[in-house]
C-alpha cells in the first residue's frame, strides 16, 4: 500500500488503508526501541523543526526521542524562547524557518487550523501535534496502537470516552480514527461539555457514563482542559465531577472484564480518574506513552518520502 499525504494535519484526510499503514510501520519501530543501542540512520541527513507554541510533556519529548532514534538533526523551539513573544506573527516565524530549508515541521499551537496554514505556506512537511480544540493526531494512532496491542480487531470495539469532549482534541481525532477503523465510539460527560455535532463525527453521545461505559472494550477517561475555558464554570466543582463522571473502582467494573483504561496525560488523580485505577492491573496508560515514540518514529519517516514497502530495507 502507498502512503500519499506530504502532511499529517489530522485524522480527518486519512483512509482506513492510511491509518493501517502507519500503525503497522509503529509495530515495525517498536523493535529499535528494545535495543541496547536505540538509533538507526534511516533520516540521516534530515532536518526536523520542532514548533512547540504550547505546553508539552510526552509529545514533544517522544517527537525528539523518535528523531534521534532515526538520525534526524532537530532543533527545538518553544514559545517563550520565540521571537513570538517580541510580537512576530506566525506566519513571519514559519518563513524565516522555511529559509533554512527544514524537510519537516512539527507544530502545536493553540489556535486551530495553525498547522493546515502553514501547509499552505512552506514547503516542508507538516505534522500536526495539536491544534486549539481540534486535532490530536499522533495522540489518537497512538491510543489505537495500544489498543491494537491487546485486541485482534478494531471491528466491532466498544470504546467509550469520558470527560471533557467538547475542549479536547483528542477526543475529536480519536472519534474519527476508531470510527474509520471500524469501533463503536461512546462520548461521555457533562452536558455542557459535549458539544452539538458529535454523532456526525460518528460517536454515540451520553451524559449517563455508567450506560456509557457499560461492556465497553476499551474506556478512555480525558482532562478537564482548564486553561482552555477562559475562566467559565461549566461544572459545580472537582469533587461533584468525579463523583459523577470519574473512572472509579466501582466504574470500571461495568466495562468488559478484559476491557482496557487508557488516558492521554497529564492526569488530574481524584478528579478523571481514582489512582488505583489509572495504576491498576486495566491500565495501558504507560503503554500509551511507550506507543508514542514508535508512532511519530512512523509518521517521521512517511513525512520524510520513506516508502512502507521499503521499511525493512531501511532498517
Amino acid at each position: 500500500m502507498e502512503f500519499k499525504h506530504r502532511h499529517l494535519l489530522g485524522i480527518e484526510p486519512l483512509s482506513r488503508d492510511d491509518l493501517h499503514i502507519i500503525l503497522n510501520l509503529a509495530d515495525s519501530f517498536k523493535e529499535i526501541s528494545r535495543r541496547r543501542i536505540k538509533k538507526v540512520p534511516t533520516l540521516r541527513g534530515r532536518t526536523v523543526v520542532n514548533l512547540f507554541m504550547e505546553p508539552s510533556t510526552r509529545t514533544r519529548v517522544s517527537f525528539e526521542i523518535a528523531q534521534k532514534r532515526l538520525s534526524a538533526d532537530s532543533t527545538n523551539i518553544s514559545v517563550a524562547a520565540s521571537s513570538v513573544v517580541k510580537g512576530e506573527t506566525l506566519l513571519d516565524t514559519a518563513t524565516n524557518l522555511e529559509a533554512m530549508n527544514p524537510d519537516i515541521i512539527v507544530i502545536r499551537h493553540k489556535a486551530a487550523g495553525s498547522p493546515h496554514f502553514l501547509a499552505r505556506e512552506v514547503n516542508a512537511s507538516i505534522v500536526n501535534a495539536g491544534d486549539g480544540f481540534h486535532e490530536h493526531p499522533t495522540q489518537a494512532l497512538l491510543d489505537c496502537l495500544t489498543i491494537k496491542d491487546h485486541k485482534s480487531d478494531f471491528e466491532g470495539l466498544k470504546v467509550a470516552i469520558v470527560g471533557d469532549i467538547a475542549h479536547s482534541r483528542v477526543a475529536h481525532s480519536n472519534i474519527m480514527a476508531l470510527s474509520k477503523l471500524g469501533s463503536e465510539v461512546r462520548v461521555a460527560g457533562p452536558a455542557t461539555m459535549l458539544q452539538p455535532g458529535l454523532d456526525e463525527l460518528g460517536a454515540k453521545v451520553f451524559t449517563d457514563v455508567e450506560a456509557a461505559i457499560e461492556g465497553v472494550d476499551v474506556v478512555m477517561a480525558l482532562r478537564i482542559q482548564q486553561e482552555r475555558l477562559g475562566g467559565d464554570s461549566l461544572f459545580a466543582n472537582t469533587r461533584e465531577y468525579a463523583r459523577k463522571y470519574g473512572l472509579n473502582r466501582e466504574r470500571i467494573e461495568l466495562i468488559h472484564p478484559e476491557g482496557l483504561v487508557m488516558h492521554p496525560g497529564p492526569i488530574n488523580r481524584g478528579v478523571e480518574i481514582t489512582p488505583d485505577v489509572a495504576d491498576g492491573k486495566r491500565s495501558v496508560i504507560l503503554e500509551q506513552v511507550a506507543n508514542g515514540v514508535a508512532i511519530r518514529m512512523a509518521v517521521l519517516y512517511l513525512m520524510a518520502g520513506g516508502s512502507p514497502d521499503d521499511i525493512a530495507n531501511q532498517k
